[in-house]
């Protein structure tokens, strides 16, 4: 197994099989910090053990995506684009592959051919936020 710590798909730790999907989920990981411009791996409020993604799906799911976007931006950003990329980013890190898009929807996504519904909460960022 190798990867970095805060892109592995739960598979490689469960021992599930191995499939595309589990790069999807290291591209949705990636998005959320191409998004706000946060390492993924580390705790971000002084003083708090707020796991990013997890902060960042429940912002998702609240539709305040707009405060994931990087500070150094400004508040400059097409907040439709924003949402749309946070909701993929959401998608892509589902615990199940089957619940993961494949790259080619997330294409058609961001591209906005394909529309994309408010994500869940995924199990192991449930445990996370409840630590």
């Amino acid at each position: 197994m190798r990867g970095t710590i805060g892109y592995l798909a739960p598979e490689w730790i469960s021992g599930l099989p191995i499939s595309s999907k589990v790069d999807v989920y290291s591209f949705g990981m990636m998005l959320f910090e191409i998004i706000s411009g946060r390492r993924n791996s580390t705790y971000f409020e002084e003083g708090s053990k707020c796991y990013y993604p997890s902060w960042a799906t429940q912002k998702v799911i609240e539709g305040d995506e707009k405060c994931l976007l990087d500070s150094r931006l400004g508040g400059e950003a097409d907040l439709e684009e924003v949402k749309r990329a946070s909701r993929v980013a959401c998608w892509c890190i589902q615990d199940a592959e089957i619940d993961r898009p494949t790259m080619g929807q997330v294409v058609q996504i961001l591209e906005g051919v394909l529309e994309v519904n408010v994500p869940r909460i995924p199990r192991s960022l449930q445990h996370l936020m409840e630590d």
